[in-house]
């Protein structure tokens, strides 16, 4: 006798063994009880939760000669037929082969027709949006005044390609996604039933891989037993059958990723590689890696949700500290274009390298997300000792009491001395690290300004005054007499403090009438445009050594 599939041969038959759908079932059930079913119902949701089956049951259930609590009883010779599928009464249609004129008027045609035995034809439309407009056009009179023996099921994945002309005459019903833990315990009854031994990890495991479907858990779970015929399912067996990848090979791989060693990423890439892992598979459990980690840094009591052990939840909240969220988010938006690419690519180990580099050097890239990355690279460097005094051997200002505003006259709207004016400012040897961090999220910071600080501060960059407190230098006019108001200067001190972490004196200053503020006064934001310009020489450096 030949072998029947898990996801076959465990089939609900009847309401009650039906999983994670039981706003459907139980709507259905007291339609059935009370007689009041509809003429025509439109089953939508993604694959694998249930669509045709609760259609079988429930063209069951009306022609059943003794329903129990409006589930068919799935012993009367009705009930057999239909679940054997000789039954006159159920015409199963699959829309994706029969999608024509010709074929919706043979069923316009039949309806015409009475039912031998039982009460109802039910007519069940799989994958309904593939019907032609020529063909939804023929069903639109039957489907709205159908004979009173006849119930139409329509089911779909892609609700959103039917006309509304045909979702008008239907009772819509959406199924959801089955949870983790609905398929973790449908796995465990079943393996048990099957006498197949399997640990918690590795059914959590394919609960998760089946992304809400049954259908495709059990199929994952069919493929596992088959491969280890006999023997005990481990976590490592399912992730070697399946070509995943562990976590901690995810851990490993973020923590280089923000070390930005390119070198390491793509020899741990070799590893994943030479392991026989699915890159597509590794794509989107990485993805799915760096989105808890997102939650964990963002929410308290996220364990729940992100459904993981606790040995592993530590180690994401220790990781959740080494990135910023902006710079996960970016992550995953890279990742996410990736996954779009790679399912048809030719040479899908390239383009992950690629996409492994890109992380690495967020200086490839010039979006916002990509710019805070490098900034943060570049806040990483100077924490450890950097010596910014090598990029930028320049000297500072003769005068520095008068050349940068902050000594005497500050703060009243004075301007720098003629001589001043014609030595151009230059970057301060020494800078404050409170300070330093403001000029490297300047754009960021004026990126979340509302109007009009925003538009005054697009032409505004951040400086050092005298006493070494932060000095945003403006233009002259409006936005001077702008930031002249204390309510506005403290919003702005608010503003830069969100972004520092810490509370900071701000002091507002504008050039000469006529002059480039530049000329006066040293644009701090030259400081991190300088040392990505070398990261993108070392970076090119990197390269030839790799190729």
């Amino acid at each position: 006798m030949s072998y029947t599939a898990l996801y076959r041969k465990f089939r609900p038959a009847a309401f009650e063994d039906v999983k994670g759908q039981e706003h459907i079932v139980t709507t259905l059930k007291n339609q059935i009880k009370a007689e009041r079913t509809s003429h025509a119902y439109l089953f939508c949701g993604t694959r694998g939760t249930g669509k045709t089956t609760i259609a079988k049951i429930f063209a069951k259930a009306v022609n059943c000669e003794n329903q129990r609590d409006g589930s068919p009883c799935g012993e009367c010779a009705l009930c057999r037929a239909i679940s054997a599928g000789a039954s006159m009464n159920v015409i199963e249609i699959d829309a994706a082969s029969n999608n024509g004129v010709d074929s919706v008027r043979e069923i316009v045609d039949e309806v015409t027709y009475s039912p031998a035995e039982g009460k109802y034809k039910v007519y069940i439309i799989d994958e309904v949006h593939m019907l032609s407009i020529g063909a939804f056009n023929a069903l639109l009179k039957t489907l709205e005044e159908p004979p009173s023996y006849v119930i139409f099921i329509l089911a779909t994945t892609e609700v959103h390609k039917i006309p509304i002309t045909i979702m008008s005459r239907c009772q819509r019903y959406d199924f959801r996604r089955i949870t983790i833990d609905t398929i973790s315990g449908r796995i465990k009854e079943l393996t048990e039933k099957e006498q197949v031994s399997i640990e918690e990890k590795a059914v959590r495991y394919i609960a998760k891989a089946a992304d809400g479907s049954m259908r495709d858990a059990l199929s994952l779970l069919d493929q596992c037993i088959a491969f280890h015929f006999g023997q005990e399912l481990t976590y490592d067996k399912v992730l070697d059958v399946l070509g995943a990848v562990d976590t901690e090979v995810f851990s490993r791989l973020l923590r280089v990723v923000l070390d930005g060693d390119v070198t390491e990423a793509i020899s741990l890439l070799e590893e994943i590689v030479m392991q026989g892992r699915e890159l597509v598979q590794f794509v989107s459990d990485f993805t799915w890696y760096l989105r808890n980690l997102l939650l964990v840094k963002t929410a308290d009591g996220m364990e729940d949700v992100i459904d993981i052990s606790t040995e592993n939840l530590l180690r994401l909240k220790e990781e959740a500290q080494m990135a910023e969220n902006d710079v996960i988010m970016r992550y995953i938006r890279v990742l996410s274009e990736l996954s779009g690419q790679i399912r048809y690519a030719a040479q899908k180990r390239i383009l992950v390298e690629m996409t492994l580099i890109k992380l690495c050097r967020p200086s490839m890239e010039t979006d916002t997300q990509s710019l805070l990355d490098r900034i943060r690279q570049l806040e990483d460097k100077m924490e450890k000792g950097m010596a910014m005094a090598t990029a930028m051997p320049m000297a500072a200002p003769a005068g520095m009491g008068a050349g940068i505003p902050g000594g005497e006259g500050f703060g009243q709207g004075s301007y720098a001395s003629a001589q001043e004016a014609e030595i151009r400012a230059q970057l301060p040897k020494a800078v404050p690290e409170d300070v330093k961090a403001v000029a490297g999220k300047w754009s960021a910071i004026v990126g979340e300004a509302v109007m009009p600080m925003k538009a005054y501060l697009k032409s505004a960059f951040p400086s050092l005054s005298g006493e070494g407190n932060l000095l945003v230098v403006v233009s002259d006019g409006l936005p001077f007499d702008y930031f002249r108001d204390s309510g506005h200067k403290e919003e702005l001190e608010r503003l830069i403090a969100d972004f520092s972490g810490k509370e900071m004196k701000v002091e507002v200053q504008c050039a000469r009438p006529g002059r480039n503020p530049e000329e006066i006064y040293p644009d701090l934001t030259k400081l991190v445009s300088q040392v990505i310009n070398m990261e993108v020489e070392e970076l090119d450096e990197e390269m030839e050594d790799l190729y």
